[in-house]
């Protein structure tokens, strides 16, 4: 699997041309939480694929920002959160100048360990692997938010002093909060071919490294290779194996910008094809070679 960022790793993979950083303080690895408006001169887009540890969130105020969940990109303004479970590859394409607003990352063991027998993460779609990242808020409700999350500032602003117990229950009463006041941002209508396909992305990324085919993945899902093409098509205009390549394309873009694998150990992790038959797939399908996505990304 794909090696996943761990909290200290954090800063070296968001600033690493940059002589700033964002300041660890004692609780960083379990909690963090900073003004978007503070930050965002230090940050160079795109931040490419990655996965890590922690959930995250971004509440934009003012502005707008585009940033992936998996194999779908999500374009967000002011008054939008995007939420990241842990464990997903997000890359951020970009984010406009004057965006402001509040990005937190948490370890959701802080809420578990105060209230161990909390129905909260099955209740909130939006804190699901599989579900919708967008929740659209409106402005009336704002104030109740961003009063939470002040309140979180100030305590994180304690640096050494931090206090745990206050800190997830002000995430607690955040994620109650929102559940409550939460928009689903205005889409197309969910039918049975859209559920299937969010399905077939969601098992897509758990399973890629084993499963390369599509038959093997309309099993999991219970339906016929078929109509899962199908459905596919009709969402998004991609076949169930364009899919599957963008999938492979996406594991093999963090391959090569987080671990020191070489290309042919990555060819042979992912696709078990030879260096040159795997370069070709790559550049078929990023108009890059392999080695040219790798430069690349030292050089942003």
């Amino acid at each position: 699997m794909v090696r996943t960022l761990r909290p200290f790793e954090l800063n070296d993979h968001h600033f690493r041309d940059s002589d700033w950083q964002v300041e660890r303080t004692a609780v960083h690895d379990l909690f963090h939480i900073n003004r978007i408006e503070a930050i965002r001169p230090k940050l160079q887009f795109p931040i490419l694929p990655h996965r890590k540890t922690l959930f995250d969130f971004l509440l934009l105020t003012r502005g707008s920002s585009r940033r992936s969940k998996g194999l779908t990109d999500y374009a967000f303004e002011a008054n939008t959160l995007f939420f990241l479970p842990a464990y997903q590859i997000s890359a951020h394409e970009w984010m406009s100048d004057n965006a402001q607003g509040y990005f937190c990352h948490f370890d959701w063991g802080l809420i578990e360990q105060l209230f161990p027998h909390t129905p909260l993460f099955g209740e909130c779609a939006f804190l699901q692997p599989e579900g919708n990242p967008l929740v659209s808020v409106d402005a009336a409700a704002m104030p109740t938010l961003t009063y939470l999350l002040n309140r979180l500032e100030q305590e994180y602003a304690q640096q050494d002093n931090v206090d745990l117990s206050i800190i997830a229950v002000y995430l607690t009463t955040f994620f109650v909060e929102l559940k409550q006041m939460a928009r689903t941002p205005v889409t197309a209508p969910r039918n049975a071919a859209h559920r299937i396909t969010q399905a077939y992305k969601h098992v897509l990324s758990q399973h890629i490294y084993k499963k390369q085919n599509v038959t093997d993945y309309a099993e999991l899902l219970s339906v016929t290779p078929d109509h899962l093409n199908k459905c596919v098509r009709m969402t998004t205009s991609k076949s169930a194996q364009d899919l599957l390549l963008e999938m492979l394309m996406l594991e093999a873009k963090v391959l090569l910008a987080q671990t020191q694998l070489s290309i042919g150990d990555i060819a042979y992790k992912l696709t078990e094809k030879t260096p040159s038959d795997f370069s070709r797939l790559f550049k078929a399908k990023t108009g890059f070679t392999p080695r040219q996505y790798k430069q690349l990304t030292t050089s942003i």
